[in-house]
């Protein structure tokens, strides 16, 4: 380097040298590794084991020598967490994925703010699930379809898959039940494929590292096969079970209909203890994106006429926990539910 730096000051080339000094800086800059650690990645770090679904996403980035920066990434966004957190794992550090109903939040009820369509014009793709369940926001949806790619995810549910109530009206929890989720995901991952060609592999590897994670939910899910028979009756705030008791051989009963808009009566109070009587129910739950006032409306209701009903802990249906949380993942949301089912009523045989 002296030499040349020599050889420079006695041509006189002060500027050239210079201008290589910026092309090397440029260089090193590309070629570096990126600070930016993804959610995903920077768990993995700090755990002391990693699940395969962090594995295979840390590994397939690692195929690169750069990571993707911000502004190289896929801006997706959501309405649900049950749609993001799975694509967030999927995507991996090509993906920036931002949800837009946290914890507690009730789609059938959720209006858009002027933050969400801020979010939303600067996104590339969006999901959402469709099938009636942000019933305040599809006009925006269909608006914005106009200039980017807008998918319903629930829309690549075959029609004779999904559940219609005695109205006919479709039941839009499909997240419940796991073979239909992954059919949904399906389509929001090949849309993943479409809009970057060049990731395909990636997401597909780990698309397919996130389904056997899925498929391992479903067979300890099969704990709910030893409440006895006549036990699995599921009573809950509002008809968000469908789907997760025709997976489970349970006979689901909602306060509420499919959506939470609908009213709740005293009638519909007293059957409901009816059916709790005629079933020997040893308890209902409350759900987290609904006021428990229903449901406790019901035990009181039991009291009254002697009969002994225990509140069996809260399920996580239209909304997932807190993210930081374990049920804030599509897989603790789901293992939590059929763990918190199984010690509330599996009693043993009466």
């Amino acid at each position: 380097m002296k030499k040349i730096f020599s050889f420079i000051l006695v041509a006189g080339f002060v500027l050239f040298l210079a201008a290589c000094g910026d092309n090397a800086d440029t260089s090193g800059d590309s070629n570096g590794e990126s600070n930016n650690e993804t959610p995903t990645e920077t768990a993995a770090d700090d755990a002391s084991e990693e699940t395969p679904t962090e594995t295979a996403a840390n590994e397939s980035s690692n195929d690169t020598e750069n990571s993707n920066s911000d502004s190289e990434k896929i801006n997706v966004v959501t309405t649900i967490a049950q749609i993001g957190e799975p694509l967030s794992l999927i995507g991996g550090d090509r993906v920036n994925v931002q949800s837009l109903m946290g914890p507690s939040v009730d789609p059938h009820l959720y209006n858009p703010t002027q933050s969400d369509v801020t979010t939303v014009d600067g996104a590339d793709l969006i999901f959402y699930n469709g099938l009636h369940l942000e019933a305040n926001m599809e006009k925006m949806f269909e608006e914005i379809g106009n200039s980017k790619p807008v998918l319903a995810i629930g829309e690549a549910i075959p029609e004779d898959s999904l559940l219609e109530d005695e109205e006919g009206v479709v039941d839009p929890h499909i997240w419940f039940d796991i073979d239909l989720w992954k059919q949904a995901l399906e389509a929001a991952v090949d849309e993943l494929k479409e809009f970057s060609p060049d990731d395909a592999d990636y997401f597909e590897e780990n698309k397919q590292t996130y389904f056997a994670e899925l498929d391992k939910v479903k067979e300890e899910a099969a704990v709910l096969q030893e409440i006895p028979e006549e036990q699995r009756v599921l009573v809950t705030a509002h008809d968000a079970f469908g789907y997760f008791g025709a997976m489970h051989n349970m006979e689901v009963i909602g306060l509420q209909g499919l959506s939470t808009e609908d009213e709740i009566g005293v009638s519909d109070i007293n059957d409901t203890v009816q059916i709790i009587q005629e079933y020997n129910v040893p308890a209902i739950f409350v759900e987290s994106s609904i006021n428990p006032d229903s449901i406790e409306a019901v035990i009181q209701g039991a009291a009254d006429q002697g009969i002994e009903l225990s509140l069996g802990g809260e399920l996580f249906s239209d909304a997932m926990g807190d993210p930081e949380s374990e049920e804030g993942t599509y897989l603790g949301m789901y293992r939590h539910n059929v763990n918190t089912i199984y010690e509330a009523l599996n009693k043993g045989e009466e």
